[in-house]
């Protein structure tokens, strides 16, 4: 009898300090889910508008050309020499400063870049960038890879992100935004990146354009049949050329 009584006072202490246990870890719980609405340490709040997480910047940044040239040619190809010329034409509306050509040095193709520069220098004062904007200076590549003639001028260029920022879990999670349906932090970037890098000026995304001149030929012409009171619409050369196909004649 004594060793039963035993047994089970054991098993009520076993209990007990298992129940005791458990009830702490549900404190420990409920203390966690309540600091789980605090944010990261370093990790900013998640705007809702995608244009406040990720602005697109107004910056000047260098606009780039590489031009191949091997070890035992030291002129420019048909292609290379398209390349410099339009290089060069860009540089005229877009540029806020002078070319900077640098040159590989220390590998086996130095000497024909040398040789090739004397094209490019050519291609560029003809189209009218002036000779003392260019400057020259060599660099040291990496030896496993093919060293370039590089080309740069600086402009002013639109840039946003960086992108592929995952700051939080998007996972079901305690966190706030999970449970209000917050964008994560991600959303938005890569159509802010892309818009950054397809616009044509800039400044566009700051301020609209001046009005160009209208065409005062084609609006005299307009006016005059206005007055004459025939058609203003422009005539095509036969009455069928707007027609999709002759099916059916």
């Amino acid at each position: 009898m004594q060793i039963v009584q035993a047994l089970t006072a054991k098993t009520r202490g076993v209990a007990g300090m298992a129940l005791r246990a458990a009830v702490v870890g549900g404190c420990a719980i409920l203390v966690c889910s309540c600091t789980t609405d605090q944010q990261v340490a370093g990790v900013p709040d998640v705007p809702t508008d995608y244009r406040q997480r990720h602005p697109i910047t107004i910056t000047e940044a260098d606009h780039t050309l590489e031009v191949f040239i091997g070890s035992n040619r030291g002129e420019l190809n048909a292609t290379q020499r398209a390349e410099v010329l339009a290089f060069a034409q860009t540089w005229k509306h877009e540029a806020t400063g002078g070319v900077v050509v640098e040159l590989p040095v220390g590998t086996s193709n130095e000497r024909a870049a040398a040789e090739a520069v004397r094209g490019i220098r050519s291609i560029m004062t003809a189209s009218g960038v002036p000779a003392d904007g260019i400057a020259v200076r060599g660099y040291h590549p990496v030896a496993i890879r093919l060293a370039t003639i590089r080309i740069s001028y600086p402009r002013i260029a639109a840039q946003a992100g960086p992108c592929g920022l995952w700051p939080e879990d998007i996972g079901p999670s305690w966190n706030r935004d999970y449970f209000e349906n917050q964008p994560v932090w991600n959303a938005g970037c890569s159509t802010q990146r892309n818009l950054a890098a397809m616009v044509d000026n800039p400044a566009d995304l700051v301020q609209p354009r001046a009005e160009t001149p209208p065409y005062e030929e084609r609006r005299t012409t307009v006016l005059e049949k206005y007055r004459a009171g025939t058609t203003t619409a422009a005539q095509s050369a036969t009455s069928d050329s707007g027609k999709i196909s002759d099916l059916g004649k």
